[in-house]
């Protein structure tokens, strides 16, 4: 342990997610050693994202504005709606270029262990959604683990009571990878996802 601030310093960075101690240790002396490094400028951003990125009132997704530029883009297919668990996986889904419909970010997924159930997600918000708007089509974005399958569980079913097909995104064994090294649940689901090749 270091003294005073420089440890105060690496504890604020070990809060982060996915910071871990010695992840936070290099952070806070790559500060302390570079001096080209504007901590003046970091702070005033931290500061101005607290004060100015809010969520979108329509989908959830992080925004400046009161809606989001996918919200906002008259070119997205309307009737489409795919719901992800967070913002990031809106930008990863973007990255793809495949998806052109709209978003509804829950804000976390179902974990009783967590203490986060379906009342502390957008999950009101998204019916409010499919009975005030035309959607065709709800496609189930969410993790491949123990969370977001409860919450894609737990959607599905609720689903069940509107007449709007409900789909799941398919996953299976990444590129690159080798059969030896998947798990039972992926390889299962690579078996189920199967296509025909042409």
């Amino acid at each position: 342990m270091y003294e005073g601030i420089v440890q105060d310093l690496i504890d604020e960075f070990g809060r982060l997610p996915g910071i871990g101690p010695k992840s936070a240790q290099r952070i806070t002396f790559h500060i302390l050693q570079t001096r080209s490094f504007d901590v003046q400028r970091l702070s005033e951003l931290l500061v101005e994202v607290r004060e100015k990125v809010r969520f979108c009132s329509k989908c959830g997704n992080v925004t400046e504005e009161e809606l989001c530029s996918v919200c906002r883009d008259p070119r997205r297919d309307t009737t489409l709606l795919c719901v992800v668990e967070e913002p990031k996986d809106v930008l990863a889904i973007e990255k793809t270029r495949q998806f052109k419909g709209l978003y509804h970010v829950l804000g976390g997924a179902i974990s009783p262990i967590d203490g986060i159930g379906p009342d502390d997600l957008s999950i009101a918000q998204l019916m409010q959604r499919l009975a005030s708007e035309d959607i065709h089509e709800v496609i189930i974005a969410t993790d491949p683990n123990l969370e977001g399958e409860a919450t894609a569980a737990y959607l599905s079913r609720l689903l069940k009571t509107i007449e709007v097909p409900v789909s799941r995104l398919a996953s299976g064994l990444p590129v690159g990878g080798d059969l030896e090294f998947a798990d039972e649940v992926t390889l299962g689901r690579a078996f189920e996802g199967r296509q025909p090749r042409t």
